[in-house]
C-alpha cells in the first residue's frame, strides 16, 4: 500500500492544473447590477428587473445572478413591490 493516502483521488492540494500547489486564478464575480444598471434598483422600472426574474416569474437566486446578499434583498423587495402595483406579473400564463 502506498504512503500517499490521496494517490487514488488525484491532485487534492487545491492547486491549478499545472500542479504547483498554488491557489490558482479565480475570476471575480461581477454583478450585472453594478455593471449595467449603476447599482440602482427601482421597482418602477420593470425592464431592469426582468434580468432578475425567470420566464416563469421566479426571482433568480444570487448564485446565478452574482449579486451580494444585500443587493439580492433589494431586488426581491423591488420585484414584490412591482408585482403588487401591477407593473410585473405574478405568474406568466401561456
Amino acid at each position: 500500500m502506498s504512503d500517499d493516502k490521496f494517490e487514488r483521488y488525484g491532485d487534492r492540494d487545491g492547486g491549478d492544473e499545472r500542479g504547483d500547489g498554488g491557489p490558482g486564478f479565480r475570476r471575480r464575480k461581477v454583478s450585472r447590477l453594478y455593471t449595467e444598471m449603476g447599482g440602482k434598483v427601482d421597482y418602477r422600472d420593470p425592464q431592469t428587473l426582468k434580468y432578475f426574474v425567470t420566464e416563469r416569474g421566479k426571482v433568480v437566486p444570487r448564485r446565478i445572478s452574482k449579486v451580494s446578499a444585500k443587493d439580492q434583498r433589494k431586488i426581491t423587495r423591488a420585484v414584490k413591490r412591482a408585482r403588487s402595483l401591477g407593473l410585473m406579473p405574478f405568474q406568466i400564463t401561456t
